[in-house]
């Protein structure tokens, strides 16, 4: 089975395209501090817009328990929206309540509303299929066809997700269609050397993408917080750094199978220790072999990559001609530790190949350190969802448009 993609929904014109958008943006005192998953909605709405359709956007944000809650409306995003495309963008205080009748019931063709947060009902979320179909049978009232392109949200089995697909004619927007190439190209014959760097707090987290990339990459590069659970693997102390023990012997099995697969797995060989986690901390630069040899012995906290290691891995990055990056280097919200998380952008975007940054918070570190989109190969607009792709998992978000 292949993917069902906007072609296979005939003429538009006039019908009502319910578009499943993942626009879960951060927001502090009601303003967008990063809209890039508002702008790669753009492609797939304005051909809804240009086809004629009138469309009905849709997605969650945040976690709202289930219920309405203020900080987490949508409303901001309809105002960004409506600047974005040039055009009005109406704005429904409801889901699927007499707001959003009336506004999906005014609309013209080509015109443009959003609804109010899909976790304001419990039924998206929920667990319990049969409170999830409900809900999705509330939502297909507002539209004739469904647009899947919430990338961020296709690993999760949810109510607009996976059960509206099932009840009306749908089909992957182009924003998925364009997640699903580039993930394929990292899978599938990927151009060589193929390096993927892999960073943020937990070993745990990346286990799946780990085990199912060993046999495919040529090398692997760790940072973030979880490097300290592979340098305590090889022996080393780590102070008081972020360290997971019940992965200790998963670590040194994956090294072990590096070694025997001939992958190269690149570690840090210094590290920024600071005396504690906070911004203004004292830090200074140790050997990976010596974190406990500074000045705050082990009460020592790793906070990002050496610049050392930073060289090492930027020389790596721009050797290779595809790149998968997920994950900081360090704690970049700091910008005394931000410098490791930096370095290793500006080498993906000198990258003479497929430079891929995985989404999350890598997404976000790129933007917040100055970087624009343009200068990656492809930034994915899905974290959780670009990981479980890469660790074989199927996605229910997706086997429900045909995938397989």
């Amino acid at each position: 089975m292949t993917l069902r993609t906007l072609d296979t929904l005939g003429s538009l014109e006039g019908k009502r395209v319910i578009v499943r958008c993942d626009l879960n943006v951060p927001l502090r005192d009601g303003i967008i501090t990063d809209d890039g998953r508002v702008r790669a909605s753009l492609p797939t709405l304005n051909a809804l817009i240009n086809a004629g359709a009138r469309v009905v956007v849709c997605s969650h944000l945040g976690r709202p328990d289930g219920a309405p809650d203020p900080q987490y409306s949508l409303e901001p995003v309809a105002q960004r929206l409506s600047e974005l495309l040039g055009a009005p963008v109406a704005f429904a205080r409801d889901t699927v309540g007499e707001s959003a009748t009336e506004a999906v019931a005014s609309l013209e063709d080509g015109g443009v509303v959003v609804i109010e947060n899909l976790r304001f009902n419990p039924g998206e979320t929920s667990k319990d299929a049969a409170e999830r179909g409900a809900f999705a049978a509330e939502l297909a009232k507002l539209g004739d066809v469904l647009v899947s392109d919430g990338f961020g949200v296709v690993h999760r089995k949810q109510a607009s997700v996976y059960e509206l697909a099932e009840l009306l004619p749908s089909a992957a927007g182009l924003l998925i269609a364009t997640e699903l190439d580039v993930l394929d190209r990292l899978t599938e014959n990927p151009e060589r050397p193929y390096a993927v760097v892999l960073g943020g707090s937990k070993v745990s987290d990346k286990l799946g993408v780990i085990s199912h990339l060993l046999p495919r990459v040529d090398r692997i590069l760790v940072g973030g917080g979880m490097l300290f659970t592979f340098l305590k693997a090889q022996g080393h102390a780590v102070a008081s750094s972020l360290l997971e023990e019940d992965q200790l012997d998963t670590v040194r099995g994956y090294i072990a199978e590096a070694a025997e697969r001939g992958v190269e797995l690149v570690l840090p060989t210094d590290v920024v220790v600071a005396a504690s986690f906070s911004a203004d901390a004292d830090h200074e630069v140790a050997a990976a072999d010596a974190i406990e040899q500074t000045a705050f012995g082990a009460s020592g906290i790793g906070l990002d990559i050496g610049p050392e290691t930073a060289a090492r891995f930027a020389e790596v990055i721009r050797g290779s001609k595809t790149v998968f990056w997920n994950g900081p280097m360090g704690v970049f919200e700091f910008p005394a530790f931000a410098a490791g998380t930096k370095t290793v952008a500006q080498a993906l975007t000198e990258v003479d190949g497929l430079s891929v940054v995985g989404g999350g918070d890598s997404a976000a570190a790129v933007r917040q350190l100055g970087f624009s989109d343009d200068r990656f190969g492809h930034i994915s607009t899905g974290g959780g969802a670009s990981l479980e792709f890469l660790e074989g998992k199927k996605l229910p978000g997706l086997e429900v448009l045909g995938w397989a």
